[in-house]
Protein backbone atom coordinates (compact mmCIF):
# COMPACT_ATOMS: atom_id res chain seq x y z
CA UNK A 1 0.00 0.00 0.00
CA UNK A 2 3.39 2.36 0.80
CA UNK A 3 4.65 1.52 -2.61
CA UNK A 4 1.40 2.51 -4.98
CA UNK A 5 0.69 6.12 -2.46
CA UNK A 6 4.15 6.87 -3.25
CA UNK A 7 3.80 5.83 -6.95
CA UNK A 8 0.35 7.68 -7.16
CA UNK A 9 1.61 11.24 -5.42
CA UNK A 10 4.93 10.89 -8.17
CA UNK A 11 2.55 10.39 -10.87
CA UNK A 12 0.65 13.37 -9.32
CA UNK A 13 3.57 15.60 -9.21
CA UNK A 14 5.15 14.71 -12.69
CA UNK A 15 1.93 15.29 -14.77
CA UNK A 16 2.35 19.00 -15.16
CA UNK A 17 5.99 18.56 -15.97
CA UNK A 18 5.61 16.05 -18.86
CA UNK A 19 2.57 18.17 -19.83
CA UNK A 20 5.07 21.38 -20.41
CA UNK A 21 7.69 19.05 -21.37
CA UNK A 22 5.24 17.77 -24.54
CA UNK A 23 3.81 21.66 -25.11
CA UNK A 24 7.05 23.07 -25.65
CA UNK A 25 7.63 20.49 -28.28
CA UNK A 26 4.55 20.21 -30.14
CA UNK A 27 5.07 23.26 -32.19
CA UNK A 28 8.26 21.68 -34.08
CA UNK A 29 7.78 18.07 -34.11
CA UNK A 30 4.57 16.55 -34.60
CA UNK A 31 3.54 12.34 -33.80
CA UNK A 32 0.38 10.62 -35.26
CA UNK A 33 -0.21 6.99 -34.10
CA UNK A 34 -1.67 5.24 -37.27
CA UNK A 35 -5.34 3.87 -35.69
CA UNK A 36 -7.33 0.84 -36.50
CA UNK A 37 -10.87 2.73 -36.83
CA UNK A 38 -9.99 4.90 -39.63
CA UNK A 39 -12.52 3.43 -42.38
CA UNK A 40 -15.47 4.96 -40.98
CA UNK A 41 -15.56 8.17 -42.80
CA UNK A 42 -18.86 10.94 -43.34
CA UNK A 43 -19.75 13.29 -45.93
CA UNK A 44 -19.15 16.60 -45.96
CA UNK A 45 -19.90 19.73 -48.10
CA UNK A 46 -17.16 20.07 -50.64
CA UNK A 47 -14.84 23.05 -49.47
CA UNK A 48 -13.49 25.89 -51.84
CA UNK A 49 -10.07 24.05 -51.33
CA UNK A 50 -10.32 20.48 -52.75
CA UNK A 51 -9.53 18.18 -50.53
CA UNK A 52 -10.04 14.28 -50.77
CA UNK A 53 -13.30 14.75 -51.53
CA UNK A 54 -16.07 11.92 -52.69
CA UNK A 55 -15.35 10.94 -56.30
CA UNK A 56 -17.33 8.55 -58.16
CA UNK A 57 -13.82 7.36 -60.47
CA UNK A 58 -12.77 5.69 -57.15
CA UNK A 59 -11.45 2.51 -58.29
CA UNK A 60 -12.72 -0.82 -57.19
CA UNK A 61 -12.38 -1.96 -53.74
CA UNK A 62 -11.15 1.79 -52.99
CA UNK A 63 -12.34 3.53 -49.84
CA UNK A 64 -14.30 6.87 -49.49
CA UNK A 65 -11.64 9.42 -48.48
CA UNK A 66 -14.07 11.87 -47.37
CA UNK A 67 -14.13 13.07 -44.12
CA UNK A 68 -15.23 15.61 -41.71
CA UNK A 69 -12.83 17.59 -38.92
CA UNK A 70 -12.12 15.89 -36.08
CA UNK A 71 -9.39 15.26 -33.72
CA UNK A 72 -6.99 12.00 -34.46
CA UNK A 73 -8.56 8.60 -33.04
CA UNK A 74 -5.84 7.82 -29.64
CA UNK A 75 -4.17 4.90 -30.59
CA UNK A 76 -2.53 1.83 -28.32
CA UNK A 77 1.05 1.48 -27.61
CA UNK A 78 1.43 -1.51 -30.08
CA UNK A 79 0.14 0.91 -32.86
CA UNK A 80 2.96 2.77 -35.58
CA UNK A 81 3.88 6.14 -35.19
CA UNK A 82 4.66 8.55 -38.36
CA UNK A 83 6.53 11.81 -36.99
CA UNK A 84 6.87 14.93 -39.02
CA UNK A 85 8.58 18.58 -39.02
CA UNK A 86 6.49 21.40 -40.66
CA UNK A 87 8.04 23.35 -42.76
CA UNK A 88 8.47 26.69 -42.35
CA UNK A 89 5.83 28.82 -44.09
CA UNK A 90 3.51 25.76 -43.85
CA UNK A 91 0.36 26.14 -40.62
CA UNK A 92 -0.79 23.09 -39.68
CA UNK A 93 -4.56 22.29 -39.35
CA UNK A 94 -7.03 19.41 -37.53
CA UNK A 95 -6.68 16.36 -39.41
CA UNK A 96 -9.74 14.16 -39.87
CA UNK A 97 -11.25 10.82 -39.52
CA UNK A 98 -9.40 9.61 -43.04
CA UNK A 99 -6.10 11.93 -42.94
CA UNK A 100 -3.72 11.48 -40.40
CA UNK A 101 -1.98 15.64 -40.89
CA UNK A 102 -3.42 18.78 -42.93
CA UNK A 103 -1.32 21.78 -43.76
CA UNK A 104 -2.28 24.64 -45.79
CA UNK A 105 -0.16 27.47 -47.32
CA UNK A 106 -0.90 30.73 -48.30
CA UNK A 107 0.68 32.55 -51.37
CA UNK A 108 0.11 36.17 -52.18
CA UNK A 109 -2.96 37.03 -53.64
CA UNK A 110 -5.07 34.67 -51.58
CA UNK A 111 -3.72 31.79 -53.27
CA UNK A 112 -3.30 29.00 -51.28
CA UNK A 113 -2.52 25.18 -51.51
CA UNK A 114 -3.61 22.29 -49.22
CA UNK A 115 -1.39 19.08 -48.17
CA UNK A 116 -2.72 16.01 -46.74
CA UNK A 117 -1.82 12.64 -45.59
CA UNK A 118 -3.84 9.60 -46.01
CA UNK A 119 -3.19 6.25 -45.01
CA UNK A 120 -5.26 3.38 -46.26
CA UNK A 121 -4.88 -0.65 -44.72
CA UNK A 122 -4.73 -3.38 -47.31
CA UNK A 123 -5.17 -2.65 -51.14
CA UNK A 124 -6.10 0.81 -52.46
CA UNK A 125 -6.61 0.33 -56.12
CA UNK A 126 -3.73 0.58 -58.92
CA UNK A 127 -1.46 3.43 -59.09
CA UNK A 128 -3.17 3.94 -62.51
CA UNK A 129 -6.39 3.96 -60.89
CA UNK A 130 -5.38 6.86 -58.21
CA UNK A 131 -3.50 8.60 -60.52
CA UNK A 132 -6.20 8.84 -62.81
CA UNK A 133 -8.75 9.47 -60.30
CA UNK A 134 -6.36 12.74 -59.55
CA UNK A 135 -6.56 13.36 -63.20
CA UNK A 136 -10.43 13.29 -62.96
CA UNK A 137 -10.12 16.32 -60.35
CA UNK A 138 -9.20 18.28 -62.58
CA UNK A 139 -10.54 17.34 -65.85
CA UNK A 140 -8.18 15.66 -66.41
CA UNK A 141 -8.60 12.58 -69.49
CA UNK A 142 -7.55 9.02 -68.15
CA UNK A 143 -3.26 8.34 -69.48
CA UNK A 144 -2.60 4.29 -70.20
CA UNK A 145 -0.30 2.54 -67.73
CA UNK A 146 2.33 3.43 -70.67
CA UNK A 147 1.89 6.92 -70.38
CA UNK A 148 1.86 7.15 -66.59
CA UNK A 149 5.30 5.69 -66.53
CA UNK A 150 6.54 8.36 -68.37
CA UNK A 151 5.72 10.72 -65.45
CA UNK A 152 6.29 8.91 -62.92
CA UNK A 153 8.71 11.14 -60.65
CA UNK A 154 10.86 8.39 -58.08
CA UNK A 155 11.16 10.50 -54.76
CA UNK A 156 11.55 9.05 -50.60
CA UNK A 157 8.89 9.46 -48.09
CA UNK A 158 10.07 8.17 -44.63
CA UNK A 159 13.58 6.01 -45.94
CA UNK A 160 11.59 4.34 -48.47
CA UNK A 161 10.84 4.65 -52.52
CA UNK A 162 7.80 6.55 -53.53
CA UNK A 163 6.16 7.75 -56.18
CA UNK A 164 5.07 11.18 -57.24
CA UNK A 165 2.63 12.72 -60.45
CA UNK A 166 2.71 15.85 -61.11
CA UNK A 167 -0.89 16.54 -62.85
CA UNK A 168 -1.78 20.40 -63.89
CA UNK A 169 -5.06 20.99 -64.91
CA UNK A 170 -8.03 24.32 -65.11
CA UNK A 171 -9.53 24.90 -61.68
CA UNK A 172 -13.10 23.74 -61.94
CA UNK A 173 -14.56 26.27 -59.13
CA UNK A 174 -12.40 29.44 -60.40
CA UNK A 175 -10.63 31.09 -62.85
CA UNK A 176 -6.85 30.09 -63.15
CA UNK A 177 -5.18 26.90 -63.18
CA UNK A 178 -4.98 24.39 -60.18
CA UNK A 179 -2.05 21.45 -59.98
CA UNK A 180 -2.19 18.34 -57.96
CA UNK A 181 1.88 16.80 -56.70
CA UNK A 182 0.62 13.07 -55.74
CA UNK A 183 2.75 10.92 -53.83
CA UNK A 184 1.69 7.25 -53.47
CA UNK A 185 3.59 5.03 -51.54
CA UNK A 186 3.16 1.19 -51.06
CA UNK A 187 4.31 0.53 -47.45
CA UNK A 188 3.95 -3.09 -45.75
CA UNK A 189 0.43 -3.42 -45.42
CA UNK A 190 -0.39 0.09 -45.87
CA UNK A 191 -0.70 2.16 -48.75
CA UNK A 192 0.18 6.03 -48.10
CA UNK A 193 -1.12 8.93 -50.34
CA UNK A 194 0.77 12.69 -49.73
CA UNK A 195 -1.55 15.14 -52.01
CA UNK A 196 -0.37 18.65 -51.87
CA UNK A 197 -3.96 20.28 -54.47
CA UNK A 198 -4.10 24.34 -54.70
CA UNK A 199 -2.95 27.28 -56.91
CA UNK A 200 -0.92 25.75 -59.54
CA UNK A 201 2.20 28.57 -59.18
CA UNK A 202 1.98 28.18 -55.53
CA UNK A 203 2.47 24.49 -55.68
CA UNK A 204 5.14 24.65 -57.87
CA UNK A 205 7.07 26.94 -55.71
CA UNK A 206 5.93 24.70 -52.64
CA UNK A 207 7.03 21.48 -54.48
CA UNK A 208 10.80 21.17 -53.24
CA UNK A 209 9.67 21.74 -49.43
CA UNK A 210 7.17 19.50 -50.27
CA UNK A 211 10.03 16.44 -51.55
CA UNK A 212 12.01 17.41 -48.44
CA UNK A 213 9.06 17.20 -45.86
CA UNK A 214 7.99 13.99 -47.17
CA UNK A 215 12.28 12.62 -46.85
CA UNK A 216 12.34 13.78 -43.27
CA UNK A 217 9.07 11.73 -42.40
CA UNK A 218 9.60 8.62 -39.82
CA UNK A 219 7.99 5.69 -39.67
CA UNK A 220 8.32 3.87 -36.06
CA UNK A 221 6.64 0.74 -35.42
CA UNK A 222 5.59 1.33 -32.02
CA UNK A 223 5.75 4.54 -29.58
CA UNK A 224 9.05 4.96 -27.56
CA UNK A 225 8.76 4.40 -23.89
CA UNK A 226 9.52 7.49 -21.65
CA UNK A 227 12.35 7.21 -19.24
CA UNK A 228 11.25 6.85 -16.07
CA UNK A 229 12.43 8.71 -13.01
CA UNK A 230 15.36 7.61 -10.90
CA UNK A 231 14.32 4.54 -8.34
CA UNK A 232 10.88 4.56 -10.56
CA UNK A 233 10.07 0.56 -9.91
CA UNK A 234 10.05 -0.96 -13.62
CA UNK A 235 6.77 -1.46 -15.61
CA UNK A 236 7.60 -5.11 -17.49
CA UNK A 237 9.27 -5.28 -20.02
CA UNK A 238 9.91 -1.92 -21.95
CA UNK A 239 11.87 -3.60 -24.63
CA UNK A 240 9.03 -5.77 -25.48
CA UNK A 241 8.58 -6.55 -29.30
CA UNK A 242 5.45 -6.20 -30.67
CA UNK A 243 5.41 -9.43 -31.80
CA UNK A 244 5.69 -11.36 -28.53
CA UNK A 245 3.39 -8.22 -26.73
CA UNK A 246 -0.27 -9.12 -25.43
CA UNK A 247 -2.10 -12.93 -26.34
CA UNK A 248 -2.52 -14.08 -29.50
CA UNK A 249 -6.47 -13.94 -31.15
CA UNK A 250 -7.59 -16.55 -33.54
CA UNK A 251 -10.75 -14.69 -33.82
CA UNK A 252 -11.94 -14.07 -37.49
CA UNK A 253 -9.33 -16.98 -38.67
CA UNK A 254 -10.32 -19.91 -41.22
CA UNK A 255 -10.35 -23.77 -40.07
CA UNK A 256 -5.91 -24.23 -41.38
CA UNK A 257 -3.17 -26.65 -40.10
CA UNK A 258 -0.13 -24.66 -39.25
CA UNK A 259 2.46 -26.34 -40.54
CA UNK A 260 5.48 -27.85 -38.06
CA UNK A 261 8.20 -25.14 -37.11
CA UNK A 262 5.97 -22.03 -38.21
CA UNK A 263 5.67 -20.40 -34.93
CA UNK A 264 2.09 -17.98 -34.34
CA UNK A 265 3.07 -14.86 -33.28
CA UNK A 266 0.67 -12.01 -32.14
CA UNK A 267 -0.66 -10.23 -35.38
CA UNK A 268 0.05 -6.88 -36.08
CA UNK A 269 -3.29 -4.30 -37.13
CA UNK A 270 -5.39 -4.97 -39.88
CA UNK A 271 -3.74 -8.85 -40.27
CA UNK A 272 -5.95 -11.88 -39.50
CA UNK A 273 -2.76 -13.86 -38.16
CA UNK A 274 0.81 -14.22 -38.44
CA UNK A 275 3.66 -16.68 -38.30
CA UNK A 276 7.49 -16.56 -38.57
CA UNK A 277 9.86 -19.14 -39.64
CA UNK A 278 13.47 -19.82 -38.01
CA UNK A 279 16.06 -20.42 -40.53
CA UNK A 280 20.12 -21.30 -40.31
CA UNK A 281 22.42 -18.52 -38.86
CA UNK A 282 19.32 -16.61 -37.53
CA UNK A 283 17.58 -16.17 -40.84
CA UNK A 284 14.37 -15.72 -40.40
CA UNK A 285 10.53 -15.53 -42.73
CA UNK A 286 7.25 -14.45 -42.18
CA UNK A 287 3.64 -15.05 -43.07
CA UNK A 288 1.11 -12.45 -43.39
CA UNK A 289 -2.41 -13.12 -43.14
CA UNK A 290 -5.29 -10.12 -44.04
CA UNK A 291 -8.28 -10.16 -46.18
CA UNK A 292 -10.15 -7.72 -47.67
CA UNK A 293 -13.73 -7.05 -49.09
CA UNK A 294 -14.86 -7.43 -52.36
CA UNK A 295 -11.97 -8.04 -54.59
CA UNK A 296 -9.49 -5.86 -52.63
CA UNK A 297 -8.54 -4.11 -55.15
CA UNK A 298 -7.42 -7.04 -57.45
CA UNK A 299 -4.86 -8.36 -58.44
CA UNK A 300 -2.70 -6.09 -60.60
CA UNK A 301 -2.91 -3.66 -57.51
CA UNK A 302 -1.73 -6.38 -55.02
CA UNK A 303 0.62 -7.56 -57.05
CA UNK A 304 2.38 -4.09 -57.53
CA UNK A 305 2.39 -3.40 -53.86
CA UNK A 306 4.26 -6.43 -53.12
CA UNK A 307 7.04 -5.00 -55.43
CA UNK A 308 7.22 -1.79 -54.15
CA UNK A 309 7.88 -3.79 -51.05
CA UNK A 310 10.84 -5.27 -52.60
CA UNK A 311 12.35 -1.69 -54.56
CA UNK A 312 10.97 -3.02 -58.16
CA UNK A 313 9.33 -0.81 -60.45
CA UNK A 314 5.80 -1.18 -60.63
CA UNK A 315 4.09 -3.14 -63.86
CA UNK A 316 1.21 -2.18 -65.82
CA UNK A 317 -2.33 -3.67 -64.96
CA UNK A 318 -1.69 -6.51 -67.85
CA UNK A 319 1.98 -7.62 -67.13
CA UNK A 320 1.15 -7.81 -63.52
CA UNK A 321 -1.97 -10.29 -64.42
CA UNK A 322 0.39 -12.44 -66.56
CA UNK A 323 3.34 -12.69 -63.44
CA UNK A 324 0.97 -14.90 -61.50
CA UNK A 325 0.20 -18.44 -61.68
CA UNK A 326 -3.27 -19.93 -61.45
CA UNK A 327 -3.21 -22.74 -58.38
CA UNK A 328 -5.74 -25.11 -56.82
CA UNK A 329 -6.95 -24.50 -53.60
CA UNK A 330 -9.64 -25.70 -51.53
CA UNK A 331 -12.65 -23.41 -52.19
CA UNK A 332 -11.14 -22.84 -55.80
CA UNK A 333 -8.65 -20.97 -57.85
CA UNK A 334 -6.17 -18.40 -56.82
CA UNK A 335 -3.14 -16.61 -57.69
CA UNK A 336 0.29 -16.73 -56.59
CA UNK A 337 3.48 -14.52 -57.32
CA UNK A 338 6.46 -15.34 -56.62
CA UNK A 339 9.50 -12.40 -56.63
CA UNK A 340 13.08 -11.24 -55.35
CA UNK A 341 14.63 -8.02 -54.53
CA UNK A 342 15.34 -6.42 -51.23
CA UNK A 343 13.54 -4.96 -48.75
CA UNK A 344 13.18 -1.48 -48.18
CA UNK A 345 13.43 -1.58 -44.62
CA UNK A 346 16.49 -3.49 -43.87
CA UNK A 347 18.37 -3.81 -47.19
CA UNK A 348 18.56 -6.94 -48.17
CA UNK A 349 18.06 -9.83 -50.60
CA UNK A 350 14.32 -10.28 -50.14
CA UNK A 351 12.32 -12.88 -51.36
CA UNK A 352 8.34 -12.79 -51.41
CA UNK A 353 5.75 -15.09 -52.42
CA UNK A 354 2.19 -13.81 -52.29
CA UNK A 355 -1.04 -15.44 -52.74
CA UNK A 356 -4.55 -13.86 -53.57
CA UNK A 357 -7.78 -15.93 -52.36
CA UNK A 358 -11.17 -14.39 -53.98
CA UNK A 359 -14.33 -15.40 -52.15
CA UNK A 360 -17.61 -14.81 -52.70
CA UNK A 361 -17.70 -11.43 -50.62
CA UNK A 362 -14.36 -11.14 -49.41
CA UNK A 363 -10.24 -11.51 -50.77
CA UNK A 364 -7.79 -13.68 -48.48
CA UNK A 365 -4.26 -12.39 -48.88
CA UNK A 366 -1.21 -14.55 -47.63
CA UNK A 367 2.38 -13.05 -48.09
CA UNK A 368 5.37 -14.92 -47.10
CA UNK A 369 8.30 -12.74 -47.33
CA UNK A 370 12.27 -12.89 -45.50
CA UNK A 371 15.35 -14.24 -46.47
CA UNK A 372 15.26 -15.87 -49.75
CA UNK A 373 16.94 -19.68 -48.46
CA UNK A 374 14.08 -19.99 -45.87
CA UNK A 375 11.26 -18.67 -48.44
CA UNK A 376 12.99 -21.31 -50.61
CA UNK A 377 12.99 -24.13 -48.40
CA UNK A 378 9.63 -23.34 -47.21
CA UNK A 379 7.81 -22.96 -50.62
CA UNK A 380 6.11 -25.92 -51.14
CA UNK A 381 4.94 -25.63 -47.15
CA UNK A 382 3.65 -22.59 -47.83
CA UNK A 383 1.89 -23.41 -50.73
CA UNK A 384 -0.06 -26.15 -48.95
CA UNK A 385 -1.05 -24.09 -46.06
CA UNK A 386 -2.81 -22.04 -48.34
CA UNK A 387 -4.40 -25.45 -50.57
CA UNK A 388 -5.63 -26.33 -47.43
CA UNK A 389 -7.28 -23.88 -45.92
CA UNK A 390 -11.30 -23.90 -45.64
CA UNK A 391 -13.38 -20.87 -45.18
Amino acid sequence: MKKRGIARRLAIVLAPLLLLVIGCQREQIKVYRVAKDQNQPQPQTAPALPTDSPNPGLPPGHPDISSVPTTSTPATSSQPQLTWTTPAGWTEVPPSQMRVASFKVQGAGGKQVDVSIVPLPGMAGSDEANVNRWRGQLGQPPVSPEELQKTVENVEAGGQPAQLYDIPGPNPSADGTMRIVGVIQHRADMEWFFKMTGDADLAEQQKPAFIAFLKLLKFTEAPAQAELPPGHPAIGDMNASAATAGPISHEGQPNWTIPAGWQEVAAGQFLVAKFTIAGEGGATAAVNVSQSAGEGGGVAANVNRWRGQLGLAPLSDDDASKSVMVIDVASGKASLVDMSGTDARTGQPTRLVGVIVPQSNQTWFYKFMGDTQVVESQKTMFTQFVQGVKY
